[in-house]
């Protein structure tokens, strides 16, 4: 073969060219295309999205903060900025696209970023040290998961979250809602029309004791 040839090879294709150029947004398309029923939006969440979602978490207390689909970290910056100098940050995907491209872009020791289920979270938050979370964050789109999947993540985050923390969705529809309300006594709910498409935002809260 041809130096020639091996480099033809090995040059990008237009498109790759093209979602590169794009930056972030070019990578969260990418991420869409390749698992469209793993990823809720093609537009990564507004800033109005963000503000309402992080506004009732009690940072002082949050020694970890957990999110899943994290995408190309649209909220891993503005939760690191809120987080004291101890909590830390660990975010969960299948895709490896974005876990690459978040371990490559945040430079900052309370980051984790690891590649799995959300379903597993238990496992993956001891393995970084920790038994409970003290938040939950997820834009999964439960509407779109497999059946019962939605079920087990749910139940699996109520185990792993502290008492006096919650359980935080924002979604285009209210499947997440009512899962999180079968799981946490207490559901808080908002609605975010600044925001492409308008999205359910819900908080479920753990109220006693750490006991599940």
């Amino acid at each position: 073969m041809k130096g020639s040839d091996l480099a033809q090879q090995r040059r990008p294709g237009l498109g790759q060219r093209i979602l590169r150029a794009m930056g972030p947004a070019g990578v969260f398309f990418r991420g869409f295309l390749e698992q469209p029923r793993m990823v809720g939006s093609i537009i990564p969440s507004s800033r109005v999205t963000i503000d309402a979602m992080l506004e009732p978490v009690d940072w002082q207390r949050c020694k970890l903060f957990v999110e899943y689909g994290p995408g190309v970290g649209t909220f891993c910056q503005p939760v690191l900025d809120r987080l004291p100098r101890g909590g830390e940050l660990l975010v969960i995907d299948t895709n490896p696209l974005y876990i690459d491209y978040l371990k490559r872009t945040i430079r900052d020791s309370r980051f984790h970023a690891v590649l799995g289920s959300a379903e597993d979270v238990e496992q993956i938050v001891r393995s970084i040290g920790h038994e409970q979370a003290d938040f939950v964050l997820s834009g999964l789109p439960f509407s779109t998961l497999p059946e019962g999947v939605g079920a087990k993540i749910v139940a699996a985050t109520h185990r792993v979250t502290a008492a006096g923390g919650a359980f935080m969705t924002y979604q285009f529809k209210g499947e997440a809602r009512d899962l999180t309300a079968r799981y946490f006594p207490r559901v808080e709910t908002g609605f975010v029309w600044r925001n492409i498409p308008p999205c359910v935002l819900a908080w479920g809260w753990k109220e006693g004791t750490d006991a599940s």
